[in-house]
C-alpha cells in the first residue's frame, strides 16, 4: 500500500509517517515507481506505536517494541527490552501518582484552611469581596 493508504488505515497523517521513517521506526521501502511502499506488518508497527503513545510513552520508548515486532515476534512486548521499558514506565507512573497524591493532600489542606477562614466572621471588619464577580 502507499503512504496515504497506510496513514488512513492507521488513523494518522502522511507527515507523521514520514517523521517515523526519518527516526528509523518505519521502513523506507520504495516501489519501482519511486513511491513509498508499505504492508500489513508496517500497519502493525504503527498500531503498536500509537497504542504506546496513547499510554503516555514517548516515541523513543516505542523503539524496543518496534524492534521486537521486526524480529518476527507476534507481539511487540514479548522481548526483554520491551519488558524493561514497561517496568521503567510503571516506576515513572508510580512516582507521578505519589507526587499527585502529595499535591492533592496539600490542596485539600489549603481548601480546608480557606473555608475555615471564610466562615469565621470578623466583627467590625470589612466584608470580603468576591474577585470573580466583583460582589461583596
Amino acid at each position: 500500500m502507499r503512504i496515504g493508504e497506510l496513514a488512513e488505515q492507521a488513523g494518522t497523517t502522511t507527515r507523521t509517517l514520514r517523521y517515523y521513517e526519518s527516526r528509523g521506526l518505519l521502513p523506507a521501502r520504495r516501489a519501482e515507481n519511486g513511491y513509498r511502499s508499505y504492508d500489513e506488518d508496517d500497519l502493525r508497527l504503527l498500531q503498536q506505536i500509537r497504542t504506546l503513545q496513547d499510554f503516555g510513552f514517548d516515541l523513543e520508548e516505542t523503539r524496543p517494541f518496534v524492534d521486537c515486532l521486526r524480529a518476527g515476534h507476534p507481539a511487540g512486548d514479548s522481548c526483554p527490552a520491551s519488558l524493561a521499558v514497561y517496568r521503567r514506565k510503571l516506576g515513572e507512573l508510580d512516582a507521578l501518582i505519589g507526587r499527585l497524591s502529595t499535591v492533592r493532600a496539600e490542596v485539600g489542606a489549603q481548601l480546608a484552611r480557606a473555608e475555615l477562614e471564610a466562615s469565621a466572621a470578623l466583627p467590625g471588619g470589612p466584608e470580603p469581596r468576591c474577585e470573580l464577580g466583583g460582589h461583596p
